[in-house]
Formats: C-alpha cells, structure tokens, sequence
C-alpha cells in the first residue's frame, strides 16, 4: 500500500482537475447504462442517460480531495439504470470512467438510486474525488 503526502495527494488531485478544466467550457459528467466498457472505449450499447455540467472550474482541491461542483439539475434524456459514468472535459476528451453503484456497494460513484426516467431530474447534491 502507499501512503503519498499530503503535497501529493493534492497534486494527483489538481491534475485531475486540470484535465476535466481543459477546453473552451465546462467539464461533462455523463452517466450510461451498462456494460460499462473498458476505460476510454467506444460505447456501443450503452445508453446516455444524463449528463450533468459541472461548474467551470470544475471544483477545488483541499487535503487531496477534489471537490466537484456541478452547474445545476438536468433532465435524463432516457429511462434506465445507471451503471457507470464518464467524465470529460468540454470537448469530450475523456478524463476517466468510473463504475456507478448504490450506497455501501464499494463502487467509484455513489447515488441512492441509480434508476431514472426519462423527463426525470438528476441532481449531483454532492462529489468528491479522495487521492488515497
């Protein structure tokens, strides 16, 4: 296990923020049905679900935790589970994907549901990224 310094674990963090920040606008955070492919693949059958705008810039880093700020409630474009996500900046260069699942369940993102209706609202109330 490695246990970086706070110095680094804040570095890793802005780096991060950096690249959801590149581009001319803001970073996107967009959330599909699964499968969720590998890192950066194509997406094939998955279904866009929502996407949320974060704030430009994209959040703050303190003690190694980017905090995410999202620009307001969407509407979900499609009916679905949500099972994973993918960040990018403003023109869609992809930042990373993470796994989505419901509170306790160990994945990258959490929600309290990941079910929604298309017309539906999707509210991030909360993000973190936490460099271990």
């Amino acid at each position: 296990m490695y246990a970086f310094s706070a110095a680094v674990r804040n570095a890793r963090a802005q780096v991060i923020a950096d690249a959801l920040d590149g581009g001319a606008g803001p970073a996107k955070w967009l959330f599909y049905t699964g499968p969720q492919p590998d890192s950066g693949a194509a997406i094939t059958t998955q279904t866009l679900l929502a996407t949320v705008l974060l704030t430009d810039p994209c959040g703050t880093v303190s003690d190694g935790v980017l905090t995410l700020s999202s620009a307001g409630d969407v509407l979900a474009v499609a009916s679905g589970v949500i099972a994973w996500a993918r960040f990018t900046d403003s023109a869609g260069t992809l930042v990373l994907d993470a796994d989505v699942g419901t509170l306790g369940s160990g994945a990258a993102v959490t929600i309290d549901n990941p079910q929604v209706y298309a017309g539906g609202t999707v509210r991030i109330v909360s993000a973190t990224l936490t460099e271990a």
